[in-house]
């Protein structure tokens, strides 16, 4: 027997409409928290960064591929990981289909990652992914905007991340299990895996300049993560305690 409130089509109804009226107002707050991020200012990027892609190398402004906005998500894939973090793999399983509609509305969607290029390439291809994914290995686009630190940086507490200076469960000891699970199977320890972050920087080219518009961080990712958008409309929610999502080709048939 349930335990959950059980009610008439008629309750059901007026539950319903009363739960409509704050969705309606979620909507429109989110509109406006739209336009107000659209309306942050712009920074001029005068920073020379190199990358490579599967095209070859390749500048910031050239990762727009001849379109006028840039959306790059920091893909939690270090020069010392095996595989790319679960999480960013999870969240990255939607690109495929989002980057077709996104190309062909002057909006270019690519990941960066620190890791070597010919590592991002066997991993694209284990996960079946074909959206355009740059390399910045050796480069310091990833610290410049704070999805990278340095191991001195680490030690020191030096670490600066969602706009806040420690205190996400990355930076806590002891080092958090799902953490510590994490960076296992990403092939290596807690530490090196915690030195590289995931998050969400755009840009814009005009007039052969380019800037950045926004970035967010840790949670501000989370409406990208498409699953978590259909479990948050499910009869139980997230239902979690923990981590429970692996990589797509490591759940058991079903």
């Amino acid at each position: 027997m349930t335990g959950h409130l059980i009610g008439t089509r008629d309750e059901w109804l007026i539950a319903r409409r009363e739960l409509l009226a704050a969705e309606k107002d979620l909507t429109r707050r989110s509109d406006d928290v739209a336009r107000w991020r659209q309306e942050l200012p712009w920074v001029r990027v005068d920073n020379t960064y190199r990358f490579e892609t599967d095209h070859g190398a390749a500048s910031l402004a050239d990762l727009f591929q001849g379109r006028s906005q840039l959306l790059v998500y920091h893909f939690m894939f270090g020069p010392d990981y095996k595989a790319g973090c679960p999480s960013c793999s999870a969240i990255a399983d939607g690109f495929n289909g989002f980057a077709v509609h996104l190309a062909n509305h002057d909006v270019t969607l690519s990941a960066v990652s620190r890791a070597p290029l010919a590592k991002l390439r066997e991993y694209k291809q284990r996960m079946g992914w074909t959206f355009p994914w740059a390399s910045s290995f050796g480069d310091g686009f990833n610290f410049d905007f704070n999805v990278a630190f340095t191991e001195e940086q680490q030690r020191e507490g030096k670490v600066e991340y969602n706009y806040e200076r420690g205190g996400h469960a990355m930076d806590v000891t002891p080092v958090p299990a799902p953490v510590a699970e994490f960076a296992a199977t990403c092939g290596t320890d807690a530490p090196t895996y915690a030195r590289d972050r995931p998050g969400l920087s755009a840009f814009v080219r005009e007039d052969g300049v380019v800037y950045h518009t926004y970035s967010t961080y840790s949670r501000g990712v989370d409406s990208l993560w498409g699953m978590y958008q259909w479990l948050d409309r499910a009869p139980r929610g997230r239902n979690e305690t923990g981590p429970w999502w692996r990589r797509h080709d490591e759940y058991a048939t079903r």
